[in-house]
């Protein structure tokens, strides 16, 4: 049920929607007196529209479906997380709840029972009154509301709004103007993630692509004039960086679906003591000293059922991380758990700050100026938990970083059903 769909209660002592009188606001959504705000006898089919009952309680809010087929239940306004404010059919608040005066600094005793556009001076981007520009009491009858933009309230503070326009019939007059606001800052912080992503992006490619178009541009016009272990060296580092580029590519590609919940996991068998055997095999191929490296299991492991791709790809990562930018022994720990199978990855170096490590695995969250785009854990993260498990960070014996992840029990669909 959106905001649109709702509409507050009015206070229903006897004679208060004819006794004439200065505006009496009890609490922070109630009704004015006065002939104007007078509301005629409400069929049933009213309440299925969410106009509430002539004697309904202060407050109350009458939700409806989407199909119009709806049932009332009582909401207090001050318990909603946005701000909500109401206008009857003379453009009067009768409801401003606290998320409301919180977002726009306004006293609810002084906005209600005044005209909209006064209690809630709204002004667009450009300067613009913006009840002027709208005229949700004039204009097309046919008009349903308007979406959410940025406005500005007095003082230069931005606020999102949105407002729905409740008729008695489609083409009918406004019968209530339901406007809802909510602050900017969430939407502040997606706008600098994304900037903080492209220029993340546009970074880490800059160097591989300079350096793929320089090599190659001087092997095509100089080719003769180096020898083959020169152009056995400039090709190798072309590969390289060519890998670099498509590594990520693929880290974008994963941020993208974990993000929007379309990380497939293609589960089939797997042996994780050896594929963590083969992963520190790839490093010391790599150089790395293979004393560096302590690996214990402990049988008997239970049936893990999980994405090989991607359990490489987290232990990849982790190790990685360990070797980069961790010291001493890096140690991997494999041992049944109750839930499941536990893998543990721990280093001797200086750990992670424990004010950091509630950030370990957001974006672009870097442990040290070593390189990397500090996408890595984040996508472990999100790999680990599509796989139902979960994955904690922490200090280990040694005072350096121990990353815990525990994948839990489970089949194929195919198994299951």
């Amino acid at each position: 049920m959106g905001y649109g769909d709702m509409t507050v209660g009015t206070n229903s002592s006897p004679g208060a929607g004819t006794t004439a009188g200065p505006p009496v606001p009890v609490g922070p959504c109630a009704r004015t007196g006065g002939p104007a705000d007078a509301v005629p006898p409400v069929l049933p089919s009213d309440a299925l529209r969410g106009v509430p009952p002539q004697g309904a309680p202060r407050g109350a809010v009458l939700g409806a479906g989407a199909t119009g087929e709806g049932l009332a239940f009582g909401i207090d306004p001050d318990c909603l997380p946005d701000g909500l404010v109401v206008a009857d059919a003379t453009g009067h608040v009768i409801c401003f709840n606290r998320a409301a005066a919180r977002m726009t600094a306004i006293d609810p005793a002084q906005a209600l029972g005044t005209r909209i556009e006064r209690a809630l001076p709204l002004e667009d981007l450009e300067g613009r009154r913006w009840w002027a520009l709208t005229d949700p009491y004039g204009g097309l009858a046919t008009r349903r509301g308007q979406p959410e933009r940025n406005l500005l309230l007095p003082g230069g503070r931005e606020v999102l709004v949105s407002a729905s326009y409740v008729r008695t019939h489609p083409t009918g007059p406004l019968r209530r103007l339901v406007v809802t606001l909510r602050g900017t800052e969430a939407r502040r912080r997606t706008e600098r993630s994304h900037a903080e992503l492209i220029a993340t992006v546009a970074h880490e490619l800059r160097s591989p692509l300079t350096s793929v178009k320089g090599f190659t541009a001087t092997l095509l016009a100089k080719w003769e004039r180096f020898t083959d272990d020169q152009k056995r060296l400039m090709l190798e580092t072309v590969d390289a960086d060519a890998n670099r580029v498509t590594r990520l590519i693929a880290e974008l590609l994963d941020i993208s679906r974990i993000d929007s919940g379309r990380l497939e996991v293609r589960r089939q068998p797997v042996d994780i003591a050896t594929a963590v055997g083969r992963h520190v095999q790839a490093l010391t191929a790599n150089g790395q000293d293979p004393e560096r490296f302590l690996v214990s299991v402990s049988r008997p492991l239970p049936d893990l059922w999980a994405d090989p791709d991607k359990i490489d790809q987290i232990l990849g990562n982790l190790l990685e991380n360990a070797v980069r930018h961790g010291e001493g022994t890096v140690t991997i720990g494999v041992s049944p758990h109750e839930k499941g199978t536990a893998v543990t990855v721990t280093d001797e170096g200086p750990g992670i700050p424990e004010e950091s490590m509630g950030r370990v695995f957001t974006r672009f969250w870097r442990g040290s100026k070593r390189g990397g785009t500090g996408l890595g854990l984040y996508i472990v993260k999100g790999i680990v938990e599509a796989h139902g498990g979960t994955i904690t960070v922490g200090r280990g014996p040694g005072g350096g970083a121990e990353f815990r992840f525990i994948l839990p029990v489970s089949a194929p669909a195919y198994l299951t059903q």
